[in-house]
């Protein structure tokens, strides 16, 4: 039975948006499904999801028993990087969407999950067994996936106190002109475009994501981020505010031809997806108590796009680079 209490900088957050944040493995619309049926309660009495958080608040969370998902099997080949009898963690593939959704209900992560495992934690509610936190459709990399219901419970505790150790790679236009730093700007909705996410907001949650440059290729830099909050699109965002938005990114990028001269433009107009990955990902395993540290594979498309930058930067230097072991 989860429980919360409020700090400061949640004051005058919804109930709904702040819950999606603490439990991310339920969606908003289970939650405020979970608000409607009475299962929240906030100070001891039940409300409704728009609730604007106070100080003094105490949200405590009943979770149903879980209902059969529903989603079809679909033997999908995996990359899993770790499996026990607990859990697993997958080297996600870009394109593949966790979860079924409206436009997207075959082909997901969950379907080739229901295929792999004979059992997954059902604390995800209907819509998404045993997915315990999220990867954004088009960002490759390491996710993790509970089987039992323990398991997820413990992920989740993790994840909620920024115990787990997330590190991306990722492409941004532009040489940083720092080799490493922290960005600090809260992130919430787009005031005017609802499906974006902005750090030009009126209700914003603190969001913290720091950078170390690992490659320079002149106008475009090779980055590893760390998020230290997990908001929604919280690296693409925060890059873009700087004036570095990732690579191919189609929702926070700017004109292409912005960043790079008509020639490297051509030579990557093949890549359309935001050069992003999910590189490492460590936790305290829940059922040993031992620290699990796992390393995605940068996928071949990510490879064959540090090569091309790599080969333009050497013909421009006239020198040899020695590609970085990145896993």
């Amino acid at each position: 039975m989860p429980e919360f209490s409020i700090t400061p900088e949640d004051v005058g957050e919804r109930l709904d948006r702040y819950l999606t944040q603490h439990l991310p493995s339920h969606s908003r619309a289970y939650l405020q499904q979970l608000i409607g049926q009475k299962h929240v309660l906030v100070d001891g009495r039940t409300t409704k999801p728009g609730h604007r958080l106070r100080v003094s608040d105490r949200i405590m969370v009943t979770l149903p028993p879980s209902k059969p998902s529903g989603i079809l099997p679909e033997p999908i080949l995996l990359d899993v990087l770790y499996e026990d009898t607990h859990l697993l963690v997958v080297n996600k593939a870009a394109g593949m969407v966790v979860h079924p959704s409206p436009g997207n209900t075959s082909g997901t992560l969950v379907n080739a999950l229901q295929a792999h495992c004979t059992h997954l934690s059902g604390i995800g509610g209907i819509e998404r067994p045993g997915i315990v936190h999220r990867l954004d459709k088009d960002t490759s990399g390491a996710i993790v996936v509970a089987k039992d219901d323990a398991t997820h419970r413990g992920l989740v505790r993790q994840f909620a106190a920024r115990q787990v150790k997330k590190r991306y790679l990722a492409i941004v236009r532009g040489n940083l002109r720092d080799a490493e730093g922290v960005i600090d700007a809260a992130v919430g909705r787009h005031p005017v475009y609802r499906q974006k996410m902005s750090t030009h907001t009126r209700v914003g949650r603190q969001a913290v994501t720091e950078f170390h440059v690992l490659e320079r290729f002149g106008c475009y830099t090779l980055v590893e981020l760390c998020p230290h909050t997990g908001r929604t699109h919280q690296i693409r965002v925060h890059m873009a505010a700087v004036g570095h938005p990732l690579l191919g990114d189609p929702t926070y990028g700017r004109n292409r031809q912005e960043y790079h001269p008509s020639p490297l433009a051509h030579r990557l107009s093949w890549f359309r997806r935001q050069a992003l990955h999910a590189w490492v990902l460590g936790f305290v395993h829940p059922g040993t108590a031992v620290w699990l540290e796992c390393r995605a594979p940068l996928p071949a498309d990510l490879e064959h796009l540090l090569t091309t930058l790599r080969d333009e930067a050497c013909a421009a230097e006239g020198s040899h680079r020695t590609p970085l072991p990145l896993g």
